[in-house]
């Protein structure tokens, strides 16, 4: 029983919202079903996200319990998750700084200490995209000395004085780089990368919906 419900609830649900994607959702039952199930999904997500919060909760107290190395860490997660989360899900009727408005203490941590925290990571990490694309473009070859200049190219026009350096040679060839290379060479190759994560999506899902993949029951 434990292998076939889930593997049955899957097929089932699975066909349903498949189905439903060809007719209308709200003057056919297969459209009224597919409501239904989307609104469990949303209910699961939130448990799953509570089961989350707990789980994290639990492998970080035994972290502080043992005084395993980093304890420290394991109490600023801890203190942040729930800081974070319990007033933003308060009312605001109770007090202004409870929910996610302006003003609230959800918004003043937000904006003051995650915003910020992320803006020094991402700028820490300009660092090490630079050091990588320095040992990427390399001219070891014609294919490599190509997107050594196409790279050189693009990242001189999407800065003002590269912009400004590129505008020497003709005017319009920082727009040329956003119309032919960005808008050309570039996103062609993302729909393409598009186009094959969503055919793997597709076959992933036809996979649970078959019963061949069965990871998500815990077992290969």
């Amino acid at each position: 029983m434990r292998k076939t419900v889930p593997v049955v609830t899957a097929f089932v649900t699975g066909v349903i919202v498949t189905i439903s994607f060809f007719f209308n959702e709200h003057t056919t039952l297969i459209g009224k079903v597919q409501g239904g199930i989307l609104q469990w999904v949303t209910i699961i997500f939130g448990l799953a996200l509570a089961l989350g919060m707990v789980s994290i909760t639990r492998v970080n107290f035994n972290k502080i319990k043992r005084k395993q190395e980093g304890w420290f860490y394991s109490v600023l997660v801890i203190v942040s998750v729930f800081v974070m989360a319990i007033p933003s899900a308060l009312p605001v009727s109770w007090s202004p700084m409870f929910g996610r408005n302006e003003g609230s203490l959800y918004y003043w941590l937000w904006t003051r200490i995650s915003e910020p925290m992320m803006a020094t990571m991402f700028a820490m990490l300009a660092f090490y995209i630079a050091s990588a694309a320095y040992r990427a473009f390399r001219a070891r070859s014609t294919e490599s000395t190509l997107l050594l200049l196409t790279a050189v190219i693009v990242m001189l026009s999407r800065i003002p004085m590269g912009e400004w350096f590129l505008r020497l040679f003709n005017e319009s060839l920082p727009d040329w780089v956003n119309i032919y290379i960005m808008n050309g060479f570039n996103l062609s190759v993302q729909r393409g990368i598009i186009v094959g994560a969503a055919l793997g999506a597709a076959s992933m899902s036809l996979r649970i919906i078959l019963g061949i993949e069965r990871t998500y029951m815990g077992k290969g």
